[in-house]
C-alpha cells in the first residue's frame, strides 16, 4: 500500500517535469532551431523525464543504413550495463524518418507506459522536422529557381553554346552539391564529345578529345533509353568513358540526363559525387528541369547558325552566279568558286578537278593551294576524284592515312586528314569533281555534299555556258568560212565559166558585125559561134544558180527539191516527204541535210537501199535519212559538222546513228516558227 500511495503521490510531479519538457521543446520546435540543437535537447529531455541512462535519435538513410543524429548522454559517456531498449518510430510528412531510441540500464526494465509517453516528444519531433524540411524545400526551390532563371536569361540573351554549357553546368554542380559536373554531345560516328566540365575544386582533370560509345557505358545507357540515368557503383561499368570517370575522377555515385534538340538525342547532362553516398533519388528530376533549357539554347542557337548560314550560303551563290550572268571567264568563275566553298564550309582546301580522256584529272582550280592548280593526276589508288569519277555519286573519305595512289601522297604530305566531293554534270555528262579537305581529324558535317552540290550546280552552267559560247563562236567562224569560200567558188566559176563565155560571146560578134558590114563570107559563121558561146554560158549560169538554190526546191518546195535529188540517185530511193511549204530558211535547211546525207550514201556506205522521210510533228520538222550500208560513219566529218552549224542557225539539232555493220541514220530536228 505504501509503494501505491508513493507512486500516486509522485504522478502529479512527474507529469509537470513532463509538461514542464514538452514546452521546453516546443519552444525550440516554435523557433525554428537547427536540427542538430533540437535533437539535442529533445534526447537530454526525455533522458530527464524517463530517467533512463541513453537516447539516441536516427535518421534512416535511402540506402538502407541508419546514421544516429543524436545521443544522450554524449558520444564519451559510459555505455555499459545497457539492459532493455524501447524504439519509437518517427513518421515525418506521411513517411518514417527515422526512431527515438530509449535504453534502461540492467538494474530494471523500462516502464510499461514509455512508449505512450515518448509519443508525445516524437510527435514534437516530427513536426519540427516536417518543418525543417519544408523550409529547407522552400529554400532548395528558391534556390533551384534562381539558378533556372539565371540560365533561363542567358539562354533568353542568345549567349554563345560554349559560354552556356560552362555557365549550366556550374548552376547544376553548385545546386546539387556535386563534386564533378559535365556535358557531353554525340557525334555522328558512335562517339560522345567533351562539351564543358566543372569541379566543385575548380581543378579538373585533363578530358579526351572524345569516348567511343561501348554498350552497358553510362552514354549508351541514356542514347538507348532516352531517359535520366544513375549509376551508384562504377565498379564493372564498361567502357573508357566509364573508366575516366572511375578511375581519372575518382567518382563514385553519377546521375545523367539526356538533351533533346527537337526530338533528337543532341547529348548529356551529369553531375557526379565523390561520397560513399548516392546522390539524392530527386537528382533525376532536378537534372531535367535544365536539360530542357540547354536543349532550347541549343535549338534557338541552331536557328540561329542555320539562319546566318543559309544567309552566307545565298550571298556566296549570288556572287558566283552574277559571275556566271556575266559571262566571266571560266578561270575567274572556278577560282571563285573554289574561295566560297572553303569560306563557307570551314575547310582549309578546296580544289575543282576535270576529268581527262586519258584518264588521268588536272586540277583546274584550287584555294588554299594555289600551286595545285594546272597539276594532274593518276587516279589509281583510292581518292575521293576516283570514287566520284567510279559512281558518279558524292563521296567522302575521312582518313587519308591509308589512301594509296599519287593523290593520296598528295594529301598527306599536305597534311590533309579528311574531305568530301561532289560530281560535276555537264549537260548530263561527268565533267569532273569539286573536293573540300580539312587537316583535322574531324569529319565535315553530314550536310556537306548538300551545300556543295548548289555550287556544282553553278559550276556545271558556267562550264556549259562557256561551252555553248565557245561552240557557238566555232560554228559561226565556220559559216562565216563556209560563206566566204561559197563566194569566192561563185566569183571563181563566173570568171572562169560563163564570164569567160559572155566575152568571147561579144568578140565573136563585134567580129560578125565587121564582116557582114565588109560582106565577108565568113559573117553568118560568126554569128553561129556567138550562139553557141552564149547558150553555153546561159547554161553555166542556170548550173550555177542551181547549186546555190535548185529551182525545183524554190519553185515546189521541200518534197519537189527532195524529189529532184532523188532523181540524180544511182540506187533506189523511198521517198516519205509529207510536208506542206515551209518558210524558205527552213526548206532550204532541210534540202541541204538531205542532199548532205545522200551524197555520204554514195560515196561512203556502200549501200543498196536509202530511205527519205520528212514530216512536221509538235510544231517541229523531223527529216531522217536511212541507208543500208556498212555504218561507222562519224559525227565529226566534215560534211556533217557543216550540217550541224547550219542547223544550229535555226535552233535545229543534228543526230547520227551509225553502229558498224548496221547501217547509218542522219535525223535532223527543226523547230518551226
Amino acid at each position: 500500500m505504501t509503494d501505491v500511495h508513493t507512486s500516486e503521490e509522485a504522478q502529479p510531479g512527474r507529469l509537470a517535469e513532463e509538461q514542464a519538457a514538452l514546452r521546453r521543446v516546443a519552444t525550440l520546435v516554435a523557433q525554428g532551431a537547427e536540427p542538430p540543437a533540437l535533437f539535442a535537447v529533445v534526447a537530454e529531455q526525455v533522458a530527464h523525464v524517463l530517467h533512463v541512462p541513453r537516447v539516441s535519435i536516427v535518421r534512416f538513410e535511402t540506402d538502407g543504413t541508419e546514421k544516429e543524429r543524436a545521443v544522450f548522454p554524449g558520444a564519451g559517456a559510459e555505455s555499459a550495463g545497457i539492459g532493455s531498449t524501447v524504439r519509437i518510430p518517427v513518421a515525418a510528412a506521411g513517411r518514417t524518418w527515422g526512431a527515438m531510441i530509449v535504453s534502461a540500464t540492467d538494474a530494471g526494465p523500462l516502464r510499461a507506459d514509455t512508449e505512450a509517453r515518448l509519443a508525445n516528444f516524437t510527435e514534437l519531433l516530427a513536426t519540427a522536422i516536417a518543418n525543417t524540411e519544408a523550409q529547407a524545400e522552400v529554400a532548395r526551390l528558391t534556390e533551384e529557381q534562381a539558378a533556372l532563371r539565371r540560365v533561363a536569361t542567358r539562354v533568353a540573351q542568345g549567349w554563345p553554346a560554349d559560354k552556356l554549357c560552362d555557365a549550366v553546368i556550374e548552376e547544376v554542380g553548385r545546386l546539387l552539391g556535386a563534386d564533378q559536373a559535365g556535358m557531353i554531345r554525340y557525334e555522328g560516328d558512335d562517339t560522345v564529345a567533351p562539351v564543358a566540365v566543372w569541379s566543385a575544386t575548380g581543378e579538373h582533370p585533363p578530358t579526351p578529345d572524345r569516348w567511343p560509345v561501348v554498350e552497358g557505358d553510362p552514354a549508351w545507357l541514356v542514347a538507348e533509353t532516352r531517359s535520366p540515368r544513375r549509376i551508384d557503383d562504377w565498379a564493372g561499368v564498361p567502357g573508357p568513358l566509364a573508366a575516366y570517370i572511375r578511375d581519372v575522377v575518382g567518382i563514385r555515385s553519377s546521375v545523367g540526363s539526356p538533351i533533346l534538340v527537337e526530338g533528337h538525342l543532341w547529348g548529356a547532362l551529369a553531375v557526379h559525387s565523390k561520397g560513399v553516398h548516392p546522390l539524392p533519388p530527386e537528382t533525376e528530376l532536378r537534372l531535367e528541369n535544365f536539360t530542357e533549357l540547354v536543349a532550347t539554347a541549343i535549338a534557338n542557337a541552331d536557328a540561329r547558325t542555320q539562319v546566318q548560314r543559309l544567309a552566307d550560303e545565298q550571298a556566296a551563290l549570288r556572287r558566283v552566279a552574277t559571275l556566271v550572268a556575266r559571262e566571266s571567264p571560266e578561270t575567274a568563275v572556278l577560282a571563285t568558286v573554289a574561295e566560297e566553298v572553303s569560306r563557307l564550309l570551314g575547310g582549309e582546301h578546296t580544289h575543282i578537278n576535270r576529268y581527262e580522256t586519258d584518264g588521268l584529272v588536272t586540277c583546274v582550280a584550287a584555294w588554299g593551294r594555289p600551286d595545285s592548280v594546272g597539276l594532274r593526276f593518276s587516279l589509281e589508288g583510292d581518292s575521293i576524284t576516283a570514287r566520284v569519277l567510279r559512281t558518279g555519286r558524292p563521296a567522302r573519305l575521312d582518313d587519308y592515312s591509308d589512301a594509296a595512289g599519287q593523290i593520296g601522297e598528295y594529301a598527306r604530305k599536305r597534311g590533309l586528314r579528311s574531305g568530301v566531293g561532289v560530281p560535276i554534270l555537264v549537260d548530263g555528262r561527268l565533267w569532273g569533281v569539286m573536293v573540300a579537305t580539312v587537316r583535322q581529324t574531324r569529319a565535315l558535317p553530314p550536310d556537306t555534299e548538300a551545300r556543295m552540290a548548289e555550287f556544282s550546280e553553278l559550276v556545271a552552267t558556267a562550264i556549259s555556258n562557256l561551252q555553248a559560247r565557245s561552240a557557238l563562236a566555232a560554228s559561226r567562224a565556220r559559216l562565216v568560212a563556209a560563206g566566204d569560200e561559197e563566194r569566192r567558188r561563185v566569183v571563181r566559176d563566173l570568171h572562169d565559166g560563163a564570164q569567160q563565155r559572155l566575152v568571147h560571146t561579144v568578140i565573136t560578134l563585134k567580129l560578125a558585125s565587121q564582116a557582114l558590114h565588109n560582106d565577108a563570107d565568113d559573117g553568118p559563121e560568126l554569128v553561129q559561134g556567138a550562139l553557141e558561146q552564149a547558150e553555153q554560158a546561159m547554161a553555166e549560169l542556170r548550173e550555177l544558180a542551181q547549186g546555190i538554190l535548185p529551182a525545183a526546191l524554190t519553185t515546189g518546195g521541200l518534197r519537189a527539191g527532195v524529189d529532184a535529188l532523188a532523181a540524180r540517185m544511182p540506187i533506189p530511193v523511198d521517198l516519205h516527204v509529207s510536208v506542206e511549204r515551209l518558210p524558205p530558211a527552213i526548206e532550204a535547211t532541210a534540202y541541204f541535210v538531205v542532199a548532205e546525207a545522200l551524197t555520204n550514201v554514195v560515196k561512203h556506205s556502200a549501200a543498196c537501199r536509202v530511205e527519205v522521210s520528212a514530216r512536221v510533228e509538235g510544231g517541229t520538222l523531223g527529216i531522217e535519212v536511212r541507208d543500208d550500208g556498212r555504218g561507222g560513219a562519224g559525227a565529226g566529218g566534215s560534211g556533217l559538222v557543216g550540217l550541224a552549224d547550219r542547223l544550229a542557225a535555226v535552233d535545229g539539232r543534228l543526230a547520227v546513228d551509225s553502229a558498224p555493220g548496221r547501217g547509218t541514220s542522219i535525223a535532223a530536228a527543226i523547230p518551226l516558227p
